[in-house]
């Protein structure tokens, strides 16, 4: 089947979301659509399953003219999509997934479970999927429920699919093996859309690029281009793509985590008994699919889990059990994976986010009273040091984009005198310009002599900062090994195999 978009727009408010984009994906073909978030691929998507309307412009397939109301329009005309975040209910088989608002009925109004089986394991088996129709969601790994996420679209006979920035939950090997699902998919004859931001899976698999920037087709390029002319491409200007380190020098043991474990609100432990050094001067990653207790244990270093036991000692001092404005006060800078519900009050100006951890005291308070002249400086030398992108130092933070509210978090934290920084994903959203500018104020603050932690689910990020590597599964640390690990060591440790087992 055919894909054409013609001139789409679409428009939220005053924001051009999409202007005139033309794009076609012929059957059997890879079509790879490279931008940053914010770039428009995901809008642009949604107008095609029927998520939102276009302003402008039409959708064709095979040369024909479609008009969906809805999601239920695209899907019965063939078009399938495969979602960041699965659509799938947890307690259902795979088989009731699939059949999931187009149930068949047998005599008497009884839902055909047993022809909904047959079809995944049609399917499973012309495709070599391997999945049981009988199992429930909640007990697949993660790889395989996306695998019942494409089954559910090829089982209403997609012949166009589209993937939206699909390996963002997956371990090497589960993105390797999607890779080989969409190119299988491809010689079937399917047609396919790959939305993603990494560049190293677009030449893996793409056979034509087309790349966006602000809502605008900007260039196409063949899977023979290389990373840096797909960068420029995206981001209008050369980038350097590798990050510039010298070898760490590391001091003395500085942060001592001791058999820490964290416990949700029904005492189910998230972190079970992880035991980590992090010595000054060093960048300590942490790697592992989202959801394996990162997330709780960089809270728990900062006093923002309830329910933690085990010893946190900064420099001999123990933090377990303080307050975040203590433990701040201890000298640590934390940039929270989540900047925008966590790391910032978008309601704020930019001055007023940078004074939000010192709001008590000197420099910006005195006798209780605000000193804006001195806030307004320092709000200014940080604008022009981080390169803020904004109208000035009073613009509020929630009009500023992805990249320049990272800055702004990045230069509040990194404008005190620090014993410790913990960055959680954070380069998550950015385009490639902020990602290099991000990545040199982290070595940087690892060179003044400060322990540093970067917790990342981009693999590539995680070995181009990391003196050490730590790989969490199901809350443990399944080992630490150095920088220079294969990336296929770290791809099964992240899936809980000890490294002397992948060494064997």
């Amino acid at each position: 089947m055919k894909l054409e978009l013609r001139g789409i727009t679409k428009r939220f408010g005053a924001l051009t979301a999409n202007d005139h984009i033309d794009l076609v994906v012929t059957p059997g073909e890879i079509h790879c659509l490279l931008g940053e978030n914010g770039a428009g691929k995901s809008t642009l998507m949604n107008v095609l399953y029927g998520l939102y309307q276009a302003d402008e412009g039409e959708i064709l397939l095979d040369d024909e003219v479609q008009h969906f109301s809805g999601p239920g329009d695209a899907m019965r005309a063939g078009i399938g999509m495969v979602h960041q975040h699965f659509m799938l209910v947890p307690v259902f088989t795979v088989a009731e997934n699939v059949m999931l608002g187009h149930e068949s009925t047998k005599a008497g109004g009884r839902l055909d479970l047993d022809a909904a089986r047959a079809r995944v394991r049609e399917i499973s088996d012309r495709f070599g999927f391997d999945v049981d129709p009988d199992a429930r969601i909640e007990d697949l790994p993660v790889g395989v429920q996306q695998r019942v996420e494409i089954i559910k679209a090829l089982s209403r006979n997609a012949g166009v699919l589209v993937f939206d920035e699909p390996t963002a939950v997956l371990t090497p090997q589960e993105t390797d093996e999607l890779i080989g699902i969409m190119k299988q998919l491809r010689d079937s004859g399917t047609a396919i859309v790959f939305i993603t931001h990494k560049l190293r899976e677009v030449r893996e698999v793409a056979d034509r690029i087309t790349v966006i920037r602000l809502g605008q087709v900007v260039g196409e390029a063949e899977p023979t281009a290389s990373n840096a002319e797909l960068a420029s491409l995206m981001v209008g200007r050369a980038v350097e793509l590798t990050v510039d380190k010298t070898p760490a020098r590391p001091g003395a043991d500085a942060l001592v985590l001791d058999d820490v474990h964290v416990y949700d609100l029904n005492g189910v432990p998230v972190v079970d008994g992880v035991s980590l050094t992090v010595r000054a001067g060093e960048i300590l990653a942490i790697a592992g699919v989202q959801g394996n207790g990162q997330t709780e244990l960089t809270e728990a270093i900062f006093g923002l889990q309830p329910q933690v036991t085990g010893r946190i000692v900064l420099d001999g001092e123990e933090l377990t059990g303080r307050t975040v404005r203590q433990v701040l006060d201890a000298g640590a800078g934390f940039v929270p994976e989540d900047r925008q519900h966590d790391g910032l009050v978008p309601e704020f100006t930019i001055a007023e986010n940078l004074m939000l951890d010192r709001a008590d005291g000197e420099p910006f308070v005195r006798l209780g009273a605000l000193r804006l002249k001195d806030l307004a400086a320092f709000a200014q030398e940080r604008l022009r040091r981080f390169d803020i992108r904004a109208q000035g130092i009073g613009t509020r933070v929630g009009r500023l984009s992805g990249g320049n509210q990272q800055k702004v978090v990045l230069a509040r934290e990194l404008s005190r005198e620090l014993r410790l920084f913990v960055a959680a994903q954070p380069t998550r959203g950015l385009d490639v310009g902020s990602i290099e500018f991000v990545h040199e104020q982290i070595v940087a603050t690892r060179d003044a002599g400060v322990p540093v932690i970067v917790v990342s689910t981009e693999l590539d990020e995680v070995v181009a900062l990391a003196d050490r590597i730590a790989v969490m599964y199901r809350g443990r640390v399944v080992g630490v090994v150095p920088a220079d690990t294969p990336r296929d060591v770290l791809g099964l440790m992240m899936a809980g195999e000890a490294p002397q087992a992948v060494a064997a």
